[in-house]
């Protein structure tokens, strides 16, 4: 199980990322992070909507009011934007590094 301080700090780069595929709404978002990191990243909506908050402010993402045409409720969905795109590039290589660093300090093969 990975620790809560650990999640904090790769909640903005698996959103940017999750976001690179294409606009989501904050469920999906969720939904998608879990199934794609096998349940090891799991973030609450009441988690998640304030991050996503924090990142439009910062000019990372942009949210959208959408119509379900389905059920027609209202959610926001949310897409990368050029800033983000650029924010990716970086934060990549700084885990990239973190993770060759433990690696190497705790000789664990795959970390």
């Amino acid at each position: 199980m990975i620790r809560a301080g650990v999640k904090r700090g790769t909640a903005e780069l698996a959103v940017l990322s999750i976001l690179e595929d294409g606009p989501l709404h904050g469920y999906e978002m969720a939904r998608r992070i879990e199934e794609q990191t096998k349940g090891a990243l799991r973030f609450t909506l009441a988690a998640l909507y304030p991050m996503l908050y924090r990142m439009e402010q910062r000019g990372w993402i942009r949210g959208a009011w959408e119509t379900s045409s389905s059920s027609g409720r209202r959610r926001r969905c949310y897409r990368l934007t050029p800033a983000g795109k650029k924010k990716l590039s970086p934060l990549r290589k700084e885990w990239a590094e973190l993770f060759g660093a433990l690696r190497r300090l705790t000789k664990v093969a795959h970390a």
